[in-house]
Parts: C-alpha cells; sequence; structure tokens
C-alpha cells in the first residue's frame, strides 16, 4: 500500500493482533453471529491489517459490517446452500452471509475438489463483501495448491469513455507457493484505486492522484485533488483510454461475469448495492508438475524477479506479496497501528455493546 494511506507512527496507537482478533470477534458475536464464525471473519480482518493492507482491515470494514448486520443487509446465521455441484465445480446461494465468513468455506469446498480432481471452482451468489481477497487465494498455498479469488462488487466504476458507474472495483487476487520464498500473492482492484483507499485518504487528509476519479460527467481528473467524502466515481485500471484503461475495463468485465453473471445471482450493478457475488478456485500442482519442482522454479524466477537492477531513484524491484510479507513480520513484532478515529468508534462501539476493549 502506498506510504500516504498509512497511518503516522506518532498518531497511532499500537495494538497486538491477537488483542484486535479478540476484539472484533466479541463485536461481531454481538451482531449475533456464532462464535465459531466469528473468530473466522476476526481472521480475515485483522490479516489484512498485519499485511498491511489497512483499506480491508479492521479500521475500514468492521464498522460497515456492524452497519450491515444492523440493518438487516447481511444475515448473521446465513444457511448456505449449493445449489448446482459437479465433481470440480460447485455454485452456492450464500443467504446473504458476510463474505469474510461463507468465503473461506467456498475456498474449503474448491480445495477438496482440487484435491480429488485436480481442480475445483466455486461461485458464491446472494453474497456480501468479503474482505481482503487475497485472504481466500492463500488458503490453497498450504495444500501445494494455487488459489484464485475475484469479486464482483455493487458498481462506482465508470466504463472507459462511460459517463455512469457500471461496473465495482472487482479485484482479482491469485497465490501461488514457494519453497523458501515468501509466495507470490497478487490482489488488487481492476480500478486505478481502490475504493476503501478514498475513505483512508479522507480520514488521513491526503490528497488523491491524477487518474484517480472521474468527474460528475466520466471525464478523468488528471490532477492531484483532496479526497472527497462520498459521491465520488472510480476510473478503470489505466485511467484513460491513451494509458491503457480499456485493460482495466475489460479485466473487470472479466471478474463481473466470472463472480457475477456465473452466479446465478446478478452482478454488480444488477441488483446493486449490498449484493456481491465471488468466484474462488483451486489448482492443485500435482496435476501440472511435482509440487517440489514447482516450488523450486518458483524460488528461481522470484529471485530472477527480485533481482532486476532497479531504475534511476528506486532501491529496489518488489514481487507480488513481498512487501506484504514483510509488513506481516514487523506487525506481528510491533503491533498494528490504528489511528486515533478508529480507536474512539472501538472505544464507543465497545461501551454501546459492553465489551471489553483492552486498548
Amino acid at each position: 500500500m502506498l506510504p500516504q494511506f498509512r497511518v503516522q507512527q506518532d498518531d497511532a496507537t499500537m495494538v497486538s493482533g491477537d488483542d484486535l482478533k479478540a476484539t472484533v470477534s466479541a463485536v461481531l458475536q454481538k451482531m449475533g453471529v456464532p462464535a465459531d464464525d466469528a473468530v473466522l471473519g476476526a481472521d480475515v480482518l485483522v490479516l489484512a491489517d498485519l499485511r498491511g493492507v489497512d483499506s480491508h482491515g479492521v479500521s475500514n470494514m468492521l464498522r460497515s459490517y456492524v452497519n450491515g448486520y444492523t440493518s438487516g443487509q447481511i444475515n448473521p446465521h446465513p444457511e448456505i446452500k449449493i445449489i448446482r455441484e459437479t465433481p470440480s465445480t460447485a455454485n452456492i446461494d450464500s443467504d446473504r452471509g458476510l463474505g469474510i465468513i461463507t468465503t473461506p468455506k467456498a475456498m474449503e469446498i474448491a480445495i477438496r475438489k482440487a484435491r480429488e480432481v485436480g481442480v475445483g471452482m466455486v461461485t458464491v451468489g446472494n453474497a456480501r463483501h468479503l474482505g481482503m481477497a487475497s485472504y481466500h487465494a492463500m488458503m490453497a498455498l498450504e495444500h501445494d495448491m494455487i488459489g484464485v479469488c475475484m469479486t464482483s462488487c455493487p458498481p462506482s466504476v465508470v466504463p472507459t469513455y462511460g459517463a455512469e458507474p457500471r461496473l465495482g472495483t472487482n479485484p482479482i487476487a491469485i497465490a501461488v507457493p514457494s519453497r523458501n520464498e515468501a509466495p507470490f500473492v497478487f490482489d488488487a482492484a481492476t480500478s486505478t484505486v481502490a475504493g476503501n483507499k478514498i475513505g483512508i485518504a479522507s480520514r488521513l487528509g491526503v490528497k488523491l492522484e491524477p487518474g484517480w476519479l472521474a468527474d460528475e460527467n466520466g471525464t478523468p481528473i488528471m490532477e492531484e485533488i483532496d479526497a472527497p467524502t462520498d459521491g465520488y466515481t472510480l476510473l478503470t485500471l489505466g485511467s484513460t483510454r491513451e494509458l491503457g484503461s480499456h485493460k482495466g475495463y475489460g479485466l473487470s468485465c472479466m471478474v463481473d461475469i466470472l463472480a457475477g453473471v456465473l452466479t446465478g445471482f446478478g452482478y454488480g450493478a444488477s441488483p446493486g448495492r449490498p449484493n456481491f457475488g465471488h468466484y474462488v478456485a483451486a489448482y492443485n500442482i500435482a496435476g501440472f508438475d511435482e509440487p517440489e519442482h514447482f516450488k523450486e522454479q518458483m524460488d528461481e524466477w522470484l529471485i530472477m524477479m527480485k533481482n532486476t537492477p532497479p531504475a534511476p531513484g528506486h532501491d529496489r524491484v518488489l514481487v507480488a506479496g513481498q512487501p506484504e510479507a514483510e509488513m506481516e513480520i514487523i506487525r506481528r513484532a510491533e503491533g498494528i497501528p490504528l489511528h486515533p478515529e478508529v480507536v474512539d468508534w472501538f472505544h464507543d462501539t465497545c461501551a454501546e455493546l459492553a465489551i471489553p476493549c483492552p486498548f
């Protein structure tokens, strides 16, 4: 994540991952979520914070989920049903269940199918937000599998040349195991910037880069601006046609189809908020190569990429998943930095719900 989106250390309250996870789990249980599901959901959120993906961690997402539960948009006791299934595929009705709880369960099904027949693909409809997409993709790593996760989101992004939002931020995540190197973990929105980062920028008072947002007519804003609090429209990855926005547009459409239309429960723009659709897949490496040989080659490939001579003004070349793996080591040792506004929200919410707040 870009440095301007991080809480300044002088302003932050440092909280251990365990304390934060216990508090988040307690909040979710007060929303009516069963204990085991609450622990799972807390693990998804806190791992995002530990890996430095603050846009999809506790600070940004928990209050949104609390609002969803209290308004009835999210079901704390979903009856998850497989409504169509083959040896390698399944389609699930998640009954308005929160995606940070239902999507790991879908990925478990995909992994089981991949173990049995080589590949497993599961779509999840009638769903809600799934948090950090790479959490679900990374579940495949310990099984010597490649994991994929995509999610079709409510519209906030204009298509290339478009004047109105038709697509969501529609992220794609892929996780690939290695032997000694940190695994390759790519997780990115198909918009130029993730929508949640706009909220962080507003909270921190930092400006937005050119090419991140469109004006009310869909025209890319190609100058630095203050972060709006609401009513903004995002651009597809690439910002303008000349800079390749048609590529981000095409990738976003792909996600809308695989994680939306394919579920049978609609897509980002139809029925729209609060509906989401998800797609997870697991590829069993043993179906293609000896897993240990594959992981050796992945180590070679990762080292090759990282050993690329850096361009002037840069210290090193990074690969996807490397910054997050490095940040996780730091934050597990030093704690997770929370903005004062987030700490105040926790104090108020925990007091209202009669939950101890350890920070």
